[in-house]
Order: C-alpha cells, then structure tokens, then sequence
C-alpha cells in the first residue's frame, strides 16, 4: 500500500472547491434534487414491493433492474458522448427519463400497477440513468480544472448521497401518509429541475463537422483502449471486487429494515437517510484521509469499515446499526470517490466518456448481479447468513489490495496530445476509408541492449493498441541482428490520423523515448507506412501503396 501517495496537503484544493463554478454549482443543485427524486421513487418501489408481500428475491430485484441496463447500453452511451454533444445527449435522454417517470405514476394513480410492471418500469428508468452516466462523468473536467477533479468527483457522490440522506427519509414519510403514487410524481418533477439546468448551460460544444467516427468504430476503440491500459484495468477489477459484495447491503436493507428492525416505511427512510449523511460526512473525512493514507489504504480502510456496517444490519440491535450505517456510508463514499477520480484522471480526454462508460458498466453491473446473487441467498440461506457471507467476502476484498493494488502511475500520467509524431508524406491522396493501414518503423539497437530496448517497447505496443493499432509485433532483421523492424496497423488511413492527430499523448511520446535510449541513433532510422486499399476501388491497384521514407523523431 506504500504506492500512490496523494498530492502535497499545500497543493491539494478545499473539497467544495469546485462550487465556486457558477456553472458547475448549477448542475450540481440539480442532480441533487434530481436524485433527491430518483431516492424517493426507489425507496417507494421497494416498499410497494414489501407491502405486496414479494420474495426476497424479487425486492432485490429493484436494484437489479435499475442497474441491469448498465450491461447492455453503458458503451453504447460512452461513444454517444464521445460522438456527440453532451449538454445535447443530456437533454434528449432526460426529456424521456422524465416521460417513463410519469407513466409509472399513471399506473400508480390508476391501481393498475403491478410488481412485475414496476420491476418493468424500473428498468426503463435505470436505461436513462445508463445512457446519461458516462455523460455526465465525461463534462466534470470541462468545468472544473485538473487539481479539482478529485474535489469534482467527491462532490458528484455527494448528489447521490445526499439525496441519499433526504430522499429516502422524505419518501418514507410521503409513501406513508400518500403512497408510492405520490413519490413518483416527485420523482417524475425532479427531471423538469435537470432538464432546464442543462437548458440554461451555455456549452461551447466546438466544431465536429467532418470529424465524427462511426458509431461502432469508435465502441471498439474504447474497448480496445481500455484493454491495451493496465492502469485502467486495475481500477476497473478494484470497483468490481468491492460492488459485488457491497451491493449486499442496498439490496436486502429493506427485507433488514422490516424483519430485523422492525420498521415501516418511514424507518426504512430514515435507515437509509443515516446512511446518506453518513456518505456527506465521508466528503468532509476523505480530504483528511488522503493526507495520512494512499489511495490503496483508503480502498482497505473503506471495504472494512462498511463491512461493520453489513454485520451489524445482520446481527446487532438498533442503538448499533444506526451509527454503524453512518460509519458505512463515509466508506461507501470513501471507496467510490477513490476509484471514480482515478480513472477520470487515468483516461486520455479523446475516450473519456467510453473509458467512464466500461468502468460504469463494471462497477455497476457487477451491482446488478450482485443484487441479484445476494437475493437468492437471501431466500435460501436466510436474510443473516447472507449478510454475513458479504461482510466475509469484504474483509478478503480489503486483505487483497496487498496483492492487487492500484498500479503506481495511477492518476499521473501526462495525458495532454502530444505533437511529436511528425505528419506523414503521402505521394497521393488517400481516402479516409482506404485501408487498413500497416505501419513499419525500423530501429537500430545498440549492442547488448536488446533486451532493454524490447522491455521498453512493451509499453509502446499498449499505446499503439489504446490508440487506434492492432497486430502490433517486434521483428528482428534476419542478417543484421541489430535491426529491429515495429510493423503495427490501424483500420483506415482516418483512423490513422486520428491516431497521431488527436490520440497519441505525452505519456504515450515518453514511453517511446525510453525506448530509443537504447537505440544508437535515439530515433527511428527510417518509417514506411504501407495503405491496403479496400475492395472495390477502380481507379486504383489494389495491394499497398508505399509512402515516402521520413525519420520520426520521437
């Protein structure tokens, strides 16, 4: 845990920092009062279900539908926000989120709704939240600047959990004097608040004419980033080790609140609300944490602090689950507030809504299943045992960071466009479909440094791959053991210069340097890039076209 240690306490900025944006400050008001009504519609869905008497199972199965959609639409969403404009894509998707809130509360109205149709509508609702998440993680670094992201990514579970801390307790109360009908119509208001916040933002979307890759080329390369980014891995199994057992807790609290508690709606409110304000009181306590502790520490600090919170929902009478919960919201916040910065800051801005959209869809849907997991185990073991299968399961999630830590560069590197990759000489024009295009750079290694220099190309083969490659591969010369051939390709000669253009970063320029450390040159000693034309185009031979020989000093 002795690895990434945080900023000096003199650099660090306050934690509400980043409300001192008039811009920023009016979005966050309104995703708090637009959660505040989505905590509401959850807690009067999941009491709906408890006063049908539903399985165990099938009051899980709420957090299940709301996350589920995660799985089939979060990279869909990454590339919409990466394609299109934000404030834009925001609008659209909460204008019908806003529209599927209001059936539900027709139904409601109307007596005509059913647990199954609940579940149903839930589902539409949790696909709005899947489709606008990555979005809105994407736009935190065009308000605020760098050294605010952590304070920014704080503060955006502050909506959550705030609203956690309200919406449960006042959709406890207004569930019991007026029943779910009512808190879905709040629900449904709370979207007109986000709508007209996103209405009122002046966002300088640029200029994409011409420029806009297609829809599932740019999936892919998200994906194929994502894969080729050790860093971005890590945290992505860090968020999965901890959602799966976490999901316990929100999952079976309102069986936990009823049968072990004792409460009605209201109680089952203010349970949650303690956890809410538990979360808010963590925004205050992780700035001081961070001083003392790396962000490793933190992740086992927090998986077993709100592993005391699951034991005692499990076993401990009310005068110590109630501060206990608070104990676990901080960590719960502790734990999200880690991870979300660090992959904000880890990904490249070219592919931050999709890098943002695959981590949703791990932490997220690894909640749906867990939510789902822990609902069965419920049913068949027993609410107790469940619960403390998770609390177990979390005490090992906080003993692994020893062996699967975050990785030390995580949140440091240099992710400005770097322009040291030179343009290409073409002797003709080509297409921006034509390809794929098979580039071969050619290095003269220094005696005795092969190894050297092949370690460090490793690093270069991940960020040809993040940015756009495949098929990348080392080639010793056969007659000259010194003379070592880099052959890699990308799909298009588009692909390919968006790949120098817009995608290739500093850190990306500094991993190659240290390879040509060991080269006798320090630079490349001659490049040919190789365009294979598609089928079907006359007017040129199929095959390759050679470009001109140009140095690339990296």
């Amino acid at each position: 845990m002795s690895s990434n240690r945080p900023m000096p306490p003199q650099h660090r900025p306050s934690a509400w920092a980043p409300l001192r944006n008039r811009v920023y400050r009016t979005l966050f008001v309104a995703q708090l009062i637009s959660n505040i009504g989505l905590w509401m519609q959850t807690v009067g869905a999941q009491w709906f279900l408890v006063e049908h008497r539903s399985s165990a199972t099938v009051v899980a199965l709420v957090q299940t539908a709301s996350l589920l959609p995660v799985l089939f639409l979060s990279l869909f969403a990454g590339a919409l926000a990466d394609l299109l404009d934000r404030r834009r894509l925001l609008i659209a998707v909460s204008t019908y989120t806003a529209v599927a809130a209001g059936v539900t509360t027709a139904l409601a109205f109307t007596d005509t709704l059913t647990p199954g149709l609940l579940l149903a509508m839930t589902f539409l609702l949790g696909c709005g939240s899947a489709l606008t998440s990555p979005a809105w993680q994407a736009i935190q670094p065009e308000l605020v600047p760098k050294e605010q992201i952590p304070a920014a990514s704080a503060l955006g579970s502050v909506t959550v959990n705030a609203a956690r801390a309200v919406g449960p307790a006042a959709g406890g109360v207004l569930v019991a004097a007026a029943g779910p009908a009512a808190v879905f119509a709040v629900n449904t208001l709370s979207f007109a608040v986000i709508i007209g916040a996103l209405a009122w933002w002046d966002r300088d979307a640029g200029d994409r004419s011409g420029d806009r890759e297609p829809l599932g080329r740019s999936i892919v390369t998200g994906v194929h980033y994502v894969q080729s980014a050790p860093i971005v891995r890590r945290i992505m199994l860090r968020s999965a080790l901890f959602a799966f057992p976490a999901s316990a807790l929100w999952a079976l609290l309102p069986l936990a609140s009823s049968q072990h508690l004792h409460y009605g709606a209201s109680g089952y409110g203010l349970v949650l609300g303690i956890v809410g304000i538990g979360a808010v009181a963590g925004v205050a306590l992780n700035p001081v944490l961070a001083k003392k502790f790396s962000r490793n520490g933190i992740l086992v600090l927090s998986a077993l602090a709100y592993a005391l919170g699951v034991v005692a929902v499990a076993v401990l009478p009310v005068w110590a689950v109630l501060p206990l919960l608070l104990i676990s919201g901080a960590a719960w916040i502790g734990t999200l507030t880690t991870l979300n910065a660090s992959v904000q800051l880890s990904l490249a801005h070219w592919v931050r809504a999709r890098g943002m959209s695959v981590y949703l869809l791990v932490f997220m849907g690894t909640q749906a299943l867990g939510s789902f997991v822990w609902g069965l185990a419920a049913s068949h073991l027993g609410l107790t045992p469940a619960l403390l299968v998770s609390a177990t399961l979390l005490a090992l999630v906080a003993a692994s960071v020893r062996f699967l830590p975050l990785l030390a560069a995580t949140g440091s590197l240099a992710r400005g466009v770097s322009t040291a990759w030179p343009t290409p000489t073409v002797v003709f024009d080509p297409e921006p479909a034509d390809g794929p295009v098979t580039i071969v750079k050619t290095y003269r290694v220094r005696t005795g440094e092969l190894d050297a220099f092949e370690r460090s190309m490793r690093a270069v083969g991940r960020a040809r791959r993040r940015t756009g490659g495949y098929s990348w591969g080392l080639y010793q010369d056969g007659s000259d053991p010194q003379l070592i051939l880099e052959r890699f390709t990308v799909p298009s000669w588009d692909e390919f210069q968006r790949q120098h253009r817009d995608r290739w970063t500093e850190s990306d320029h500094e991993a190659i340097v240290s390879a040509l450390v060991h080269t006798e040159t320090g630079a490349t000693h001659a490049e040919h890039q190789l365009v294979l034309l598609k089928p079907g185009h006359a007017q040129r031979k199929s095959g390759e076209t050679a470009l001109q020989p140009e140095p690339a000093q990296q």
